[in-house]
């Protein structure tokens, strides 16, 4: 990323209906970089199409510019949630907006759903991106010509996405490391109050309550049979016969939704799962691996390498614990916290943000 530019000025486009908590995530995490590096280095707009309040999914109107008053900008963010649902005569001038700004070199970004946008726009031709579950599916079904993942977030060169939620914290992190340097990543971490940085081939939980309905009702309900039998894992058969379909229904639901076959996706939630003991408690390997549905240590030990790249031993290696513990200590500087523009018109949001 370039770093030579002294200060970026963020366009955050709301749609209605946008997760709340994944914008404040946006805006906590560029407060927190102008915070510890000492300086406003990083400015927000909120921005709506006719400008006014945009009422959030949890019901929160947030206010917002109009979207031709944004004026000069280094990187555009849409926050959606949902499937796509633009109208033509709305969607058309949204649409154009987003690529005059690509046109100008803004960094384009989304979160939640708001790759679907850039997609429609055309600005993802080639680029990997990613969309909150279960809306990826569709994203990847309308345009064919994206590479669309199930991972939490993609950085791609001047394009960026995330599932919602917590995750574009961690799309701005990422991003902001690759601006300054490995350095502010823990203090970063710190001020957040995040344990860790999860990675971007980290894949998306599925959400369970989630009101989905038809198959991908009974696709939350596998996975919910899976996560409850971490240690004892369920045969393929035995998880279709419990929700009540045919064991190829069941994979083809893996497959059309999640990009995967259940038996690997169990084994990454067991992985997943062992990952977080590794690093948050003091049990043996061994205790690890059985308790995650492991028969052995070594078969345990291959699981782990062939999907982190390490062995669990390595996971607990002085570098990398030491580098975790840096993570509750390191500051790059104790600075008073500037008074950093949220870019609303009014002061309320910056008070519905903190609830």
């Amino acid at each position: 990323m370039d770093g030579a530019r002294a200060s970026w000025r963020f366009g955050l486009v709301l749609q209605p209906g946008f997760g709340l908590m994944g914008l404040a995530g946006v805006l906590e995490t560029l407060q927190a970089a102008n915070r510890l590096l000492e300086q406003p280095l990083y400015d927000t707009v909120l921005l709506a199409r006719s400008g006014g309040a945009v009422c959030s999914a949890e019901g929160v109107p947030v206010l917002a510019h109009a979207m031709g008053q944004a004026g000069w900008l280094d990187a555009v963010l849409v926050h959606a949630e949902g499937p796509w649902h633009g109208e033509p005569d709305q969607a058309a001038p949204q649409l154009q907006w987003l690529r005059q700004r690509a046109a100008q070199g803004c960094l384009m970004g989304g979160v939640g759903t708001g790759a679907a946008w850039l997609a429609e726009a055309g600005l993802l031709r080639g680029h990997r991106a990613t969309a909150q579950w279960p809306h990826g599916a569709v994203l990847a079904e309308r345009h064919p010509e994206l590479v669309v993942s199930q991972q939490l977030y993609e950085l791609d060169e001047q394009r960026m996405s995330c599932a919602g939620h917590q995750a574009s914290q961690d799309l701005l992190i990422a991003w902001l490391i690759q601006r300054h340097g490995e350095r502010l990543g823990p203090a970063l971490l710190a001020a957040l109050g995040r344990e860790r940085l999860r990675p971007r081939e980290e894949r998306q939980r599925l959400p369970l309550a989630a009101p989905l309905g038809g198959g991908s009702a009974k696709l939350a309900e596998a996975v919910a049979l899976m996560e409850a039998n971490l240690g004892e894992p369920l045969p393929t058969e035995e998880i279709a016969r419990l929700v009540g379909v045919s064991r190829r229904q069941l994979e083809r639901l893996f497959k059309q939704h999640l990009d995967a076959l259940p038996s690997r996706w169990y084994l990454e939630l067991r992985l997943d799962r062992a990952r977080d003991m590794l690093r948050q408690t003091h049990q043996s390997i061994l205790q690890i691996a059985l308790s995650c549905g492991f028969a052995s240590g070594p078969h345990f030990s291959n699981a782990y390498r062939a999907r982190y790249g390490h062995t669990p031993r390595e996971e607990r290696s002085p570098q990398a614990v030491a580098w975790r513990a840096a993570q509750s200590g390191v500051s790059l500087a104790q600075a008073p916290v500037p008074d950093v523009p949220l870019g609303s018109p009014d002061e309320q949001n910056r008070e519905i943000l903190a609830r």
